[in-house]
């Protein structure tokens, strides 16, 4: 839910609005939290969408609800999405949701998924201090996986791939102790920074327990409603006292993507510019880019995933500089502790 560009280089966490590219249909082969909050959506939608393939000027409505025109190619295709009803979530406790499917493999027919990108031109609030009413104008909102998806819109869900969220460190510890990771004297190895223990995807065999476990949140993200999935702390290996690989993170970062491709969800890259040149192997759709501006690597998101990048700043000055270098991407303004409004620190601003 928060943070982190480049290598060792940590940002902070935030709420935002912002716009995306093209609202594209994929198909896709097989192969944080400040806060927590909320409980699962309700709704069943099966819908026949023709959708617009393009990187260009795309318009969409005023009340962010609106279709998104477009310039550019057509394609289409039926998507189905389910929600349950759901109850709510105790966040001590990380399978404690409504999914009894721990299996990141489960619901799979063996077809390839489809995958919706964010919408062209749709602004976005990074929400993951707490879900609020969206401002107008937002068509795509991001929220702690234990958050309720906002009604008509398109849903990120943010899940902590990488890293165990404090609140959770007896859930690793007390049932899954062999899944963190430790130093040489076997105490947890701590993001200090965010006091957070790394998870240990060192082997193929944590790595595919890891993905079980966090493939069951994946599974219900999509279950309650949300349309992709954002994975923070893909670049804990950077912080791992060199007990992990960057080799480590792709090849986790790939079953990751398997099962939100599995349970029809796109998934983002969530930082670490070092590893763009690896998107293929990681199987990742969509990049969610905090501070690109203020470290100057938006366009390194760009040349990648083209218009398919949200950019997140939280330094005005560095917000107007995106605005006027990346006028067709959506940018936006957050305050960096994302609260909610009525909080004094809240700021939020979209270009």
């Amino acid at each position: 839910m928060r943070r982190k560009s480049p290598a060792g280089r940590r940002e902070l966490c935030h709420d935002g609005g912002m716009q995306l590219h093209g609202r594209v249909l994929l198909f896709v082969a097989l192969a944080p939290a400040c806060t927590d909050g909320g409980e699962g959506a309700t709704a069943t939608a099966t819908a026949t969408a023709t959708v617009s393939a393009s990187v260009g000027s795309d318009s969409a409505s005023s009340d962010g609800t609106g279709p998104v025109s477009s310039t550019e190619s057509n394609i289409t295709t039926t998507a189905s999405t389910s929600a349950s009803s759901g109850t709510e979530t105790d966040t001590t406790d990380p399978t404690g949701n409504d999914s009894t499917d721990t299996d990141p493999s489960a619901g799979s027919t063996g077809e390839p998924g489809m995958v919706v990108l964010p919408p062209s031109d749709g602004g976005l609030d990074y929400q993951l201090g707490g879900g609020y009413e969206p401002p107008a104008g937002v068509m795509i909102v991001s929220r702690d996986r234990n958050d309720t998806p906002a009604a008509g819109l398109y849903n990120i869900c943010y899940v902590n791939g990488f890293q165990a969220q404090p609140d959770e460190e007896s859930f690793w510890l007390d049932e899954h102790p062999d899944l963190v990771l430790r130093d040489g004297s076997g105490d947890p190895v701590i993001d200090q920074d965010w006091d957070e223990m790394l998870l240990d995807t060192s082997t193929d065999a944590k790595r595919t327990a890891l993905a079980e476990i966090v493939g069951g949140w994946i599974a219900q993200c999509g279950t309650d409603g949300f349309d992709a999935v954002e994975i923070d702390n893909l670049d804990s290996y950077s912080r791992s006292m060199d007990l992990l690989s960057q080799d480590d993170a792709v090849a986790y970062m790939a079953l990751l993507s398997d099962a939100a491709h599995q349970h029809g969800m796109a998934i983002a890259q969530k930082n670490s510019t070092e590893i763009l040149d690896r998107h293929v192997e990681m199987g990742t759709d969509f990049a969610v880019a905090e501070e690109c501006s203020t470290w100057d690597e938006c366009a390194d998101y760009v040349d990648v995933y083209g218009g398919a990048v949200l950019m997140i700043e939280y330094v005005e000055g560095d917000f107007a500089t995106g605005c006027a270098q990346y006028p067709d991407h959506s940018i936006v303004l957050r305050d960096v502790n994302l609260t909610t409004p009525g909080n004094g620190s809240y700021v939020y601003d979209g270009c």
